[in-house]
């Protein structure tokens, strides 16, 4: 144990002064990464018992039992679903509207922290690339200024230094990339299934209130559009 300590210890203390901001990013990176973990869960953003009722309700049936459900829910379906119920008493169009502001907001929060990863994937191989630059720089530096096996450490350590920084850098950014294409896929996923949950939801409230009260279908996507009526 105390040898594989040593030996990271090494490689780290090789790597030259390009490791420590290396280091910095893996430790924002996991740290997001666990945060976007928890914060993603299916049960956080979607929970069972409000899909359940939701598909449980029958057209132009009462939502009140949703409401008492929604209520005091604190996740990113219930918020919407919940605003959605608030505006009942508005015209068809002006609920989707509130719901389209509403889903807009949880879009961005269920998108935090996911630009964080997605610059430590950029930053991270520059970052290790700069250090191997300079490790070689390291090595050009000190080549001629001394003989024999002592001006063959100096090029040693110089080599280290580059390919250190290089393999931590790479290190990092790969699993980064990795979390990052995984949580935006999840995202948006759970922003189709939402929209499907919250359209199907309007549609059996506003059933039979008349034709000319029915919106433009809505759409809800991440990053660029959420819940954007379609052109008519």
């Amino acid at each position: 144990m105390s040898e594989a300590l040593n030996n990271l210890i090494g490689f780290f203390a090789r790597g030259g002064l390009f490791m420590w901001p290396l280091l910095i990013c893996s430790i924002f990176a996991l740290t997001t990464i666990i945060l976007r973990g928890f914060a993603l869960r299916e049960k956080n953003v979607m929970p069972l018992v409000v899909e359940s009722e939701i598909e449980r309700l029958m057209p132009g049936g009462s939502p009140d039992r949703l409401m008492r459900i929604v209520e005091n829910d604190q996740s990113s379906l219930g918020r919407i679903v919940r605003v959605a119920l608030q505006h009942l008493r508005s015209p068809r169009s002006e609920n989707v509207e509130a719901v389209q502001t509403r889903a807009r907001h949880e879009m961005v929060i269920l998108e935090k922290g996911l630009i964080v990863l997605e610059v430590i994937v950029g930053i991270a191989p520059l970052l290790g690339l700069i250090g191997a630059v300079s490790g070689l720089v390291h090595v050009f530096s000190h080549l001629g200024l001394s003989s024999g096996a002592s001006d063959t450490r100096q090029i040693a350590l110089g080599i280290a230094e580059a390919l250190n920084a290089t393999v931590f850098g790479l290190s990092i950014a790969v699993p980064t990339l990795i979390a990052f294409s995984y949580f935006s896929k999840k995202v948006e996923v759970m922003s189709v299934e939402m929209e499907t949950l919250v359209v199907e939801l309007i549609a059996k409230c506003y059933f039979g209130r008349g034709a000319q009260d029915i919106p433009p279908p809505v759409r809800m996507t991440t990053r660029t559009q959420v819940l954007t009526p379609s052109p008519g």
